[in-house]
C-alpha cells in the first residue's frame, strides 16, 4: 500500500483530516512514537523533515516522490540530491506569516519604546529611562524580501501610520506597501528606513547581503530586524555596527550558528533583542494552516497536476 509519513505535531483532529484526504494511502504520524526506518524507505510522500530523511528516504532506489516542507526556508535541505532523485519539493510559504510578522512588530516596539532595556533593568530593580525614545508612528519601514510574511508585516506597520517600502526581487506591485523597490534599489531603501526588516531567503545571491557597508548606509537611529535567515547577515559586521552605534539596535530571531553560542557578544549587547528562532514556531494556528496546506496539495498531487502544487520550489532559484 502507498505510504505517507507525517513528521509533524498534528493534533488528533488534524491527523484525521489528513487520513480522510489521503484515501488509498497508509498514513504514519511520527508524533505517535518512534518510526521504523523502513517507513522512511517506503514512503511516497513525506511531510516535514528530520535527520533520517536524507539517509533512509533519499537512497538511489527511493520511493519518495514528494516532500512537503514545514518550513518556508528550505536552504538546509539537500536540494541538489532532491532534484537528482526527481523528488518534488513544496515549502510552507505563507503558513507562518501571522506569527513571524507579530515577532517582527514586537521587536520593533520593544526596541523603539525601551521595553528591551526595561526588562533587563527590572531584574536588578534599576529605575532608569533612556534619554530619548523612538516612535514607530510616522516612521519608515523597509521590508527586504517582501513575500507573504512581508505583506503581513506591511499590513501591521500601516496600523502605526508608517511609510512602507517593500524591496522585492522582481519589483512589481504590493497593495500593502506605499512603494515597491526592485532589489537593485536596496541601498536606497536602507538610507530611507527607520526600521529594516530582513525576510530574505538564503541563496548564494543573498548570503551576507547585510554587511558592514550596508549597515553604514542605514540611519544611526535605525533598527535592524532579522526574521529571515541568519546567514544573510555577516554577523561580525552586525556586532561591530551595534557596538559602535552605527545603528541603534537589532531584533534577531535567526543566526548563522544556532543555537547562538553562550559566549557570543550579541548576548551582552543592551540594544539587542534575541529570540531562539521561534517566530515561526508551532502555534496552534500554524499547525492548522500547515494541515490545510498539506491537504490542499495532497488533493492536487492525487489529481496528477503536480505542476500546480502550491509553493512549488524551483530548484534553480533555490526557493
Amino acid at each position: 500500500m502507498r505510504k505517507i509519513l507525517c513528521l509533524s505535531g498534528f493534533a488528533e483532529e488534524q491527523q484525521e483530516m489528513v487520513r480522510k484526504a489521503a484515501r488509498e494511502f497508509s498514513v504514519v504520524f511520527a508524533g505517535n512514537g518512534e518510526v521504523d526506518e523502513a517507513i522512511y524507505r517506503e514512503a511516497e510522500i513525506i511531510c516535514g523533515w528530520d535527520a533520517k530523511v536524507k539517509g533512509a528516504a533519499l537512497a538511489q532506489e527511493t520511493r519518495l516522490r514528494w516532500v512537503q516542507s514545514w518550513s518556508s526556508g528550505i536552504d538546509s535541505l539537500p536540494l541538489e540530491l532532491l532534484e537528482e532523485r526527481s523528488i518534488v519539493l513544496t515549502d510552507a510559504s505563507g503558513v507562518h506569516a501571522k506569527s513571524v510578522s507579530e515577532t517582527a512588530i514586537a521587536m520593533m516596539l520593544g526596541l523603539s519604546r525601551g521595553i528591551a532595556s526595561a526588562v533587563r533593568n527590572q531584574r536588578s530593580g534599576l529605575w532608569e529611562s533612556p534619554k530619548t525614545l523612538a516612535e514607530m508612528n510616522g516612521g519608515t519601514v523597509a521590508i527586504v524580501g517582501a513575500g507573504e510574511i512581508g505583506r503581513e508585516v506591511a499590513r501591521l506597520s500601516r496600523a502605526f501610520d508608517m511609510r512602507v517600502i517593500a524591496v522585492r526581487r522582481s519589483g512589481g506591485t504590493m497593495p500593502e506597501a506605499d512603494i515597491v523597490y526592485e532589489s537593485s534599489r536596496l541601498d536606497e531603501a536602507l538610507r530611507e528606513a527607520d526600521y529594516v526588516v530582513n525576510i530574505l531567503p538564503l541563496t548564494e545571491e543573498t548570503r551576507h547581503k547585510f554587511d558592514a557597508g550596508r549597515f553604514a548606509m542605514m540611519k544611526s537611529g535605525a533598527y535592524f530586524i532579522n526574521v529571515g535567515r541568519g546567514a544573510t547577515v555577516r554577523t561580525e559586521d552586525l556586532v561591530e555596527a551595534l557596538q559602535k552605534g552605527v545603528i541603534a539596535g537589532a531584533g534577531l530571531d535567526v543566526f548563522k550558528q544556532e543555537p547562538l553560542p553562550v559566549d557570543h557578544p550579541l548576548w551582552l549587547l543592551p540594544n539587542v533583542i534575541i529570540t531562539p528562532h521561534n517566530s515561526g514556531g508551532n502555534t496552534v494556528r500554524n499547525l492548522e494552516r500547515l494541515a490545510n496546506l498539506f491537504i490542499a496539495n495532497l488533493n492536487i498531487y492525487l489529481s496528477g497536476e503536480i505542476g500546480n502544487l502550491r509553493n512549488l520550489v524551483d530548484y534553480k532559484k533555490k526557493y
